[in-house]
């Protein structure tokens, strides 16, 4: 009997000590996460937040580090996929035991991706998740590093009104929580200036064909076109205007600052007469210029959210500097009552987690296929 108990003491010994050994990391690392599309018709944008938060990891890592500990970064492809989005939230936390979370970038995959880290105190930062209901929802540890769309709306209904002086919008957008959200801020906004859309509509992500939507368009008479969405959808659909010769300037946020942009078009000739509102361009910060620097001589270039996804790991990294904590909690605290120093410039949060402080603006897409902020 005593050799029985034994036994079975010893299996649960065992057992137990490979549970504890799946439950804490083998090394001394700092684990984060990093996690977007990585795969899938908006990978350019997983990309971004990737290369941002992989040199900002090595700078700091060749700095010393943190407390002499080093930053590992854990990848979680979402693909924009909401479920998919649960999976890896859930992966982070229950397997690879991160202590923050830079991402999700589709704000479709980052409100239900923000659940699974709230209630496990982890802290999260999306660089680049603009609808608002990432922040309404009183979850202390979610942060972002981007603007929302309720401020985004308002420059781009503004620039087509007083700018453009268009009279027939249209407003489009892809039905995603993203796409229609911005589209909606914008249109109340268009709505507030006493401009009522000649044509509101939804298209489906994945679609290809617009020419329908086209004929429709010109049916209407608009004389300028708002899309909310992203590269993937606003790339043909454009090219598609341009073919059946309607060149009216085509007007769209955040989710086409991307190269991609310009090869789901066919190429530079059909970006002509497109705007879209984006944060003031960080590569032009002087607190970046080393690390712009750094990233183009290894040929690539920094744009959209690269930079904020740098800043996003800088921001964790001073919290844990400055509190010694691996608690997002605490961490979540320390950011939501200091400002952090960042490629960006300084960064401070409201109680939400919302930055203190804004600064989108217009861009247009240039006949050579780059984009450049306007005055």
């Amino acid at each position: 009997m005593i050799k029985i108990i034994l036994m079975v003491v010893m299996v649960w010994l065992a057992v137990a000590s490979n549970v504890w050994a799946a439950a804490a990391p083998d090394d001394n690392s700092i684990r984060i996460g990093v996690a977007g599309p990585i795969s899938g018709a908006n990978a350019a944008f997983g990309e971004q937040l990737w290369r941002g938060a992989e040199r900002a990891a090595q700078d700091i890592n060749a700095a010393g580090g943190i407390h002499g500990r080093k930053i590992k970064l854990l990848k979680g492809d979402d693909a924009c996929e909401p479920k998919q989005a649960l999976a890896v939230a859930n992966r982070l936390v229950d397997e690879q035991h991160v202590i923050a979370v830079i991402g999700h970038f589709c704000s479709s995959s980052t409100i239900p991706a923000t659940t699974v880290y709230d209630d496990a105190g982890v802290l999260a930062i999306t660089p680049a998740s603009t609808n608002p209901a990432v922040t309404e929802r009183n979850m202390p540890t979610i942060f972002r590093t981007c603007g929302r769309d309720d401020q985004q709306g308002l420059i781009g209904g503004d620039f087509i009104v007083r700018k453009l002086k268009a009279r027939q919008v249209a407003v489009l957008h892809d039905k995603d929580t993203y796409g229609q959200g911005l589209a909606d801020a914008m249109r109340a906004r268009l709505n507030a200036l006493g401009l009522t859309e000649v044509l509101y509509e939804g298209l489906t992500r994945g679609e290809k064909d617009f020419n329908a939507l086209v004929t429709k368009l010109k049916g209407v008479k608009a004389d300028a076109v708002y899309f909310g969405g992203l590269h993937s959808e606003a790339g043909p659909l454009v090219r598609q205007m341009r073919e059946q010769g309607l060149e009216i300037p085509f007007i769209s946020g955040d989710g086409i600052v991307s190269q991609e942009f310009v090869t789901s078009a066919g190429g530079p000739r059909f970006v002509r007469n497109v705007f879209m509102t984006f944060g003031a361009d960080p590569r032009l910060v002087p607190q970046g210029k080393k690390v712009v620097d750094a990233f183009r001589q290894e040929g690539y270039e920094p744009e959209g959210y690269t930079l904020y996804s740098y800043a996003s790991l800088q921001s964790i990294a001073q919290a844990i500097q400055a509190t010694a904590a691996m608690d997002g909690r605490k961490l979540a605290e320390w950011l939501h009552k200091n400002s952090t120093d960042t490629v960006m410039g300084p960064k401070s949060w409201d109680s939400k987690g919302d930055l203190k402080v804004s600064d989108y603006v217009m861009y247009r897409w240039k006949e050579n296929g780059s984009y450049e902020q306007m005055e």
